[in-house]
């Protein structure tokens, strides 16, 4: 493939490393689906996407089978940031909008829960980096907020703050942070798993045994949906056409992909206004602007343009199993880009930090979930805990994964306190705004200050919490 790129004219060469890089990804994630599918990875909560960027590792200019070229792989190594904007602009669209009457209690302690797991991520990483990484092994401070970036945010926020991390001087940030989300990806099922089996013998479950995990599995919506089925109508009227039921579903996908781009320009268009009205302020907050991302607003677009379709009635142009399908599909390719373009050499130098950081945060988020939970969240509290276990440790759907492993007949109230904090949160935590601003504080403030911030916020999540599990 070197050979082939060298020999192009230069001005055709970017545009067929482009198609080249993107042909050689798909085709990839193809492969490991065909191949994960077989071994039945998904049976045990973990992505194919993970094993097609394993081959892409061999297949890589360092692998034992080098047949990628540099530019491919360096087209890869750009691909997160617009696939997660592309997620996060999805992500709403298809979904309607909750109602937060009657909620306030049980969403209050689950926002109250998940605060306490991300800031306490944060507090977790600030003290394993002051104590331990830095005075020992001479670690960035920046190093502190890893946790958080790779539990809760995964492997599209550890791709996306790459750049962040070069800026502040941390030299491989991404692929530390892409490998811990590797590890809580990992963690979220196998640790999670045994939490569940552990509950059954102690009586926390509300609703009947946990059923087998690979029979669980297979109730999770993390399968790519199918397409919704296309409506018949009436008889058609004598001269009347029939349009093919092919044209259709190209038509449903790409109004509904002009949704998702409507979504991802607003938030474009918010980001220009914020790096504006920011220009004549200067100080941190210029400096926090200029390294946010769009994909955070990108989900303000979504939600945007699903109130206004909404509120006007036109909801019947957005296909769910579509928008989920932009989503998997992103999430997919993004996932097999950044594993295939891990630094190994790096990993293995820095193999003890990463271990560290990954196993403070595991213990802090076992430790919130079975310390913590029983007496924040209401009644069926576990099964509440264990999905935001899930989701602050791996991804969303290793939560529903655990969900469904202890609730197999769905008769918790979980997912609809969870999804509407997902709907609050999201925009700030897990790969939002805070998530961006943390290193930046980090390397103004100091890693101390950030960490007693953290430490109070902490304090304070936790006795509110307490308070209103008291009432």
């Amino acid at each position: 493939m070197t050979h082939l790129l060298a020999a192009l004219p230069a001005w055709a060469a970017p545009a067929v490393t482009l198609l080249l890089a993107l042909a050689a990804l798909t085709l990839l994630v193809l492969v490991g689906r065909r191949l994960g599918g077989a071994l039945g990875l998904k049976q045990w909560g973990i992505p194919e996407a993970l094993l097609a960027g394993s081959l892409g590792l061999l297949l890589a200019p360092a692998g034992p089978l080098p047949l990628l070229a540099e530019p491919v792989m360096a087209v890869w190594d750009q691909l997160p940031l617009p696939l997660l904007t592309l997620v996060f602009g999805s992500l709403l669209l298809g979904k309607p909008l909750p109602k937060l009457g009657g909620l306030w209690r049980p969403l209050s302690a689950q926002v109250l829960l998940a605060l306490t797991l991300a800031f306490g991520q944060f507090l977790v990483g600030g003290l394993v980096v002051l104590l331990v990484l830095q005075p020992w092994l001479g670690m960035s401070p920046v190093l502190a907020v890893l946790i958080e970036v790779a539990y809760e945010g995964g492997h599209g926020s550890a791709a996306a703050m790459g750049p962040t991390y070069e800026r502040l001087g941390l030299e491989g940030g991404q692929a530390l942070g892409l490998a811990m989300a590797t590890v809580g990806l990992l963690a979220s099922t196998v640790v999670g798993g045994l939490v569940v089996v552990l509950a059954r013998g102690r009586g926390w479950l509300s609703f009947g045994a946990a059923i087998p995990l690979p029979e669980a599995m297979e109730t999770v919506a993390e399968v790519t949906p199918p397409l919704e089925a296309i409506p018949t109508g009436p008889p058609l009227e004598e001269g009347t056409v029939e349009v093919p039921a092919a044209w259709r579903q190209a038509a449903d996908w790409a109004v509904n992909l002009a949704l998702v781009g409507v979504a991802v320009l607003i938030g474009c268009g918010l980001l220009e206004a914020l790096r504006w009205a920011s220009a004549g302020s200067g100080g941190g907050f210029a400096l926090v602007i200029d390294a946010l991302p769009v994909f955070p607003l990108a989900l303000v677009g979504s939600l945007l343009v699903r109130l206004v379709l909404e509120k006007s009635g036109q909801t019947r142009w957005v296909s769910t199993p579509i928008q989920a399908m932009v989503g998997t599909i992103s999430a997919d390719l993004l996932i097999t880009a950044a594993t295939a373009c891990l630094d190994l050499g790096l990993l293995a130098a820095d193999w003890l930090p990463l271990t560290v950081l990954a196993l403070a945060g595991l213990l802090w988020n076992l430790a919130v979930v079975l310390l913590l939970a029983p007496r924040i969240l209401p009644a069926d509290w576990f099964e509440r805990a264990i999905l935001e276990f899930g989701q602050a440790t791996g991804v969303a759907a290793s939560g529903l994964l655990l969900l469904r492993m202890a609730d197999p007949d769905d008769r918790s109230e979980a997912v609809t306190a969870f999804s509407i904090k997902q709907l609050l949160l999201q925009p700030l935590l897990a790969g939002g705004v805070i998530t961006v601003v943390a290193p930046l504080v980090v390397d103004g403030w100091g890693l101390p200050a950030w960490t007693g911030l953290c430490f109070g916020l902490v304090l304070v999540w936790i006795s509110l919490g307490l308070w209103l599990g008291r009432r």
